[in-house]
């Protein structure tokens, strides 16, 4: 079973602003990494996590460790949707040698959690924030808040939209199914069409 939840935050004019503080920050870190992966093609999770994890921690101690851990995440995740599909005009397939685009990072990129930075109780979500954590009242059904805690979380994204909103995406999968399994960035569930670029991307392609 796969199950996707979409939860509107409704936040005072304080929480929202905690919360643009930390996607600005989780841009950053994704900005830092992102000239690395392009210089050195490595765009596996684990292995960029191990290449680059320390030195982040180091960069920007004001973003928890597993919130570094989160962007790592993102930045793979990107990755593959512009330099692995073969769709894309950027895929390592089009370029061959040549030297890869550089991926920029808008501000309003969508900003990863886990169970270890989100919680849910009792219709309240609790998540990590640059100040430590923020509670928010969520209008969640007590079936779906049921599925939350009995299903394997496969993605939590926090995103902004245009009219300034935030809202969550939280991917479910049953816990039956192999924990290897493809998650939604491998499937492509609720991602660009092929070929297509994040509009949160900026591809700066080398001369």
């Amino acid at each position: 079973m796969n199950l996707m939840l979409r939860v509107t935050l409704n936040t005072t004019p304080e929480q929202c602003e905690r919360l643009l503080e930390l996607q600005v920050l989780f841009a950053q870190v994704c900005n830092a990494l992102a000239p690395i992966v392009a210089k050195t093609r490595v765009w596996n999770r684990v292995a960029l996590h191990h290449m680059t994890y320390k030195s982040l921690r180091e960069q920007f101690p004001a973003l928890g460790s597993q919130m570094v851990c989160n962007a790592i995440y993102s930045v793979s995740r990107t990755s593959r949707m512009v330099y692995q599909d073969p769709a894309s005009r950027f895929s390592i397939t089009r370029l061959g040698e040549r030297p890869l685009p550089l991926l920029r990072f808008a501000d309003n990129c969508p900003v990863y959690f886990d169970r270890h930075t989100l919680s849910i109780k009792n219709s309240q979500l609790s998540l990590y924030t640059l100040d430590g954590r923020m509670r928010v009242q969520v209008a969640l059904r007590p079936a779906d808040e049921a599925a939350f805690h009995a299903n394997r979380l496969r993605e939590i994204v926090l995103g902004r939209q245009p009219d300034g909103i935030f809202e969550l995406s939280l991917w479910l999968s049953s816990v039956d199914e192999p924990a290897n399994a493809k998650n939604p960035a491998e499937a492509g569930d609720d991602l660009p069409t092929q070929g297509e670029i994040p509009e949160y991307v900026t591809v700066e392609e080398t001369a």
